[in-house]
């Protein structure tokens, strides 16, 4: 499978089951229509007056060299032949500290950081036997990671303390590490939480949307006005001390700020070098939910943002847009590639009173209920649900061009959506194609700089 375009006159092929990237000149673009249904004479004839033979039979050659190399019309070693492996061996969790928040965020999907229920912080107890479900179903894997999650988890600082303290003693003891992450709103990171933070080596994930009209719209204190002038500057304050690999600035755009580009740059200017911005994923009759007519105009914001990066790297300056991250040369490994996330197997979120789920976003939802950290998992029935969920057995993906990147999309999206976590958000696949092909332009280009 091949997948051919074109950016700003830079003509571009994916041979998709390789994952080989080429930059071509326009008789390339063009044979490859044609080279494995002609043969040379009469590609020669049909390319007579535009290209002299000699120059067609030379671009024929390094097609079929590439093709022999297996760097194009390569075949996929494992259609047909998948099936990941039947055992579990849990690498992540997500642990609700909190389910309650200062905020109230519009676009919410965990209503207002309750998921369904009621106002509720994880105790110490539940959060030590959380760690040590992780660290006993482990297996032999030695890093493992805990993010602190809500609601807003600084609303429960003392137990996240806590677990820091125990959970590094007990991995310790196990010859094993835990790295920890906070996701967090930074309302509340004063001087004493985010000197703890820096000096536990704790990643931090920061809500901010971008512009403060922006950002206030959708993210207001809860019965309040905006949070913008209260978070931003204790986000300041944590980025400058922290190294630029231990924190992203994470934000979600909506119907209301399609011109999204704009809010990337606007944190960009104010200092910020790692940073994410998302499409919301909402009920499509939400007034701010994405509609199908939007596309276009978000695929011309994604063009805009990659040109505005490659200007910034040729200055010399250093943005992370996290969507256009893409290793061509190792890239995830093959159960990634082929299962994402690993939701409901190798990472499972544990709720305010310690009931696992299959990832923060199936949390409340007792259909998705797989067990609690003190008696462990009792529906195993479910991570496998989740096990067979990779892109062989999803429809949509078999003639997608970008399935071994996106790896079939967010199960938790195509469940609110379309019902089941095997038929993908169509609305969500077109955008990862567009930032998929952004990506691997913008490597293409920034690789001419060097």
């Amino acid at each position: 499978m091949l997948h051919k375009f074109e950016f700003d006159g830079t003509k571009i092929l994916l041979d998709v089951n390789s994952g080989a990237v080429h930059q071509v000149d326009d008789l390339v673009w063009n044979l490859l229509e044609d080279y494995d249904r002609f043969p040379a004479g009469r590609i020669i004839e049909q390319y007579r007056g535009r290209y002299e033979p000699e120059v067609v039979l030379e671009a024929l050659a390094e097609i079929k060299k590439l093709a022999q190399d297996g760097l194009l019309f390569s075949d996929d070693p494992l259609a047909g032949k998948y099936h990941p492996a039947g055992s579990t061996v849990v690498k992540s969790l997500c642990l609700h500290l909190a389910h309650c928040c200062n905020l109230g965020c519009r676009y919410c999907f965990a209503g207002q950081g309750r998921f369904g229920g009621v106002d509720e912080l994880m105790s110490a107890e539940t959060g030590r036997a959380a760690i040590d479900f992780l660290i006993a179903g482990s297996a032999g894997r030695k890093r493992l990671e805990v993010d602190f999650f809500g609601g807003e988890p600084l609303l429960n600082f003392a137990v996240l303390k806590e677990l820091v303290v125990y959970g590094r003693e007990a991995a310790g003891k196990a010859g094993k590490e835990i790295n920890f992450t906070l996701t967090t709103n930074a309302l509340l990171l004063d001087d004493e939480i985010t000197r703890y933070l820096i000096d536990n080596d704790i990643f931090v994930v920061l809500s901010l949307d971008g512009r403060r009209e922006v950002h206030d719209k959708m993210r207001p204190v809860s019965g309040k006005a905006g949070s913008y002038d209260l978070v931003l500057p204790r986000i300041k304050k944590i980025v400058s001390l922290c190294k630029r690999s231990q924190y992203i600035i994470r934000g979600t755009f909506t119907r209301h700020n399609l011109d999204f580009g704009a809010d990337v740059l606007h944190m960009a200017g104010l200092g910020f070098e790692q940073i994410s911005v998302e499409p919301v994923v909402a009920p499509r009759d939400a007034g701010y939910a994405i509609q199908d007519q939007d596309l276009p105009f978000i695929f011309s914001q994604y063009e805009q943002l990659t040109r505005a990066l490659l200007r910034l790297r040729k200055a010399g300056q250093t943005l992370n847009f996290f969507h256009f991250n893409i290793d061509l040369e190792g890239g995830p490994c093959l159960p990634k590639r082929l299962s994402g996330c690993g939701a409901g197997r190798d990472y499972l979120a544990v709720a305010a009173n310690g009931d696992l789920y299959p990832c923060h976003q199936f949390v409340g939802r007792s259909s998705y209920l797989m067990g609690n950290v003190f008696r462990g998992v009792s529906r195993p029935d479910i991570g496998d649900v989740f096990k067979d969920a990779h892109i062989y057995n999803k429809e949509e993906c078999a003639g997608c061009w970008a399935k071994f990147y996106c790896s079939g999309g967010c199960h938790a999206n195509a469940e609110m959506l379309n019902g089941s976590i095997y038929q993908p958000d169509g609305q969500g696949c077109a955008l990862a194609r567009k930032r998929l092909e952004c990506a691997i332009y913008l490597q293409v280009a920034t690789s001419e700089l060097i």
